[in-house]
């Protein structure tokens, strides 16, 4: 099965895209795990200027999931600067800039400083739950915000925007149509759930410094994939990042079955190290090998026809 794909107009070699907060501080990292299979990479959030995250312990896992309350750190763009025009020399393959901000303002001028270096694709975080002391709720939990953001975005650049929604709405179809009625070109689907607790039972204190923190990991897979589904069926036309919980092939072929184009891969690092990209598209290719599918579009959003194909009827 062949595994190339076109997302807003940009080609990747496979679906698997490194998610923003996982390895894609450094240029040289985000050119390694290009070298460790991923058809393309996220950076971490980029801020307009240097933001400290929160104090250690920070991040907690086991095997069903993650507790993160990193705070979002970053050096702030000056720092991205550099790391991202090293990664662009002899480009390896598409770059997704994540952006961040606290005000409308700020997300304006970060968008044309990131636009100007250049990357394939912007993917706007208006959904990080770790910032709630310092900015309040996120933008992506009205869609009144969520639609402010985008438009200003929009208006300062000319590169494919991708909005990262939230699943902590009560419709996150609501706010995917608000921001692709506001410019919005993509939508990644879905940041951190939460948040989420874990105690110490010896301490008995919650185990991160900032108590709680956004859930990732395996466990948020089925929520992952619901709001997937659900906005590729009110927005079909709409080309949406999966993200959340993709630890194996079945798993990345699953979110492309619920409507996903890219698939977003970030925990399976922890759980898998970063030869995940290359283990997981390998398995994308087995799976279909079996089964005679030759490519992703045979396969893509199919969860929403309610019914196998005669290949698949006849498959045992």
């Amino acid at each position: 099965m062949l595994l190339e794909t076109e997302f807003c107009g940009v080609k990747f070699r496979n679906p698997l895209v490194l998610a923003s907060g996982i390895l894609g501080v450094t240029g040289a990292s985000l050119r390694f795990t290009v070298e460790n299979g991923a058809g393309g990479v996220t950076t971490k959030s980029i801020w307009l200027h240097e933001h400290k995250g929160h104090l250690n312990p920070v991040m907690v896992a086991n095997e069903h999931y993650m507790l993160n309350a990193v705070g979002v750190p970053d050096a702030g763009i000056e720092k991205a600067n550099i790391e991202l025009r090293n990664y662009m020399l002899n480009q390896p393959a598409p770059l997704i800039a994540n952006i961040i901000a606290g005000t409308i303002g700020d997300f304006a001028e970060v968008t044309e400083k990131v636009s100007a270096l250049k990357p394939d694709i912007i993917e706007v975080n208006i959904s990080c739950p770790n910032v709630e002391d310092e900015f309040g709720k996120p933008f992506s939990c009205s869609r009144h915000d969520a639609a402010a953001v985008t438009k200003v975005v929009r208006s300062k650049t000319k590169i494919p925007i991708v909005i990262k929604l939230t699943p902590n709405v009560l419709n996150i179809v609501e706010i995917a149509r608000a921001v692709v009625d506001a410019g919005a070109d993509g939508i990644c689907a879905i940041n951190t759930v939460g948040p989420g607790m874990m105690i110490d039972l010896d301490t008995r204190e919650p185990v991160l410094s900032n108590k709680v923190g956004g859930v990732s990991g395996p466990a948020i897979k089925p929520i992952a994939i619901k709001a997937v589904y659900d906005i590729h069926r009110a927005l079909p036309k709409v080309p949406i990042i999966g993200t959340g919980g993709v630890i194996t092939g079945e798993d990345a072929i699953e979110m492309i079955m619920a409507g996903a184009t890219l698939v977003g891969v970030g925990t399976a690092v922890y759980y898998r190290d970063v030869v995940c990209f290359r283990l997981i598209a390998d398995e994308m290719v087995a799976w279909g090998k079996k089964r005679g599918i030759k490519n992703l579009k045979e396969i893509w959003g199919t969860a929403h026809a309610g019914a196998y194909s005669k290949k698949f009827e006849n498959y045992n």
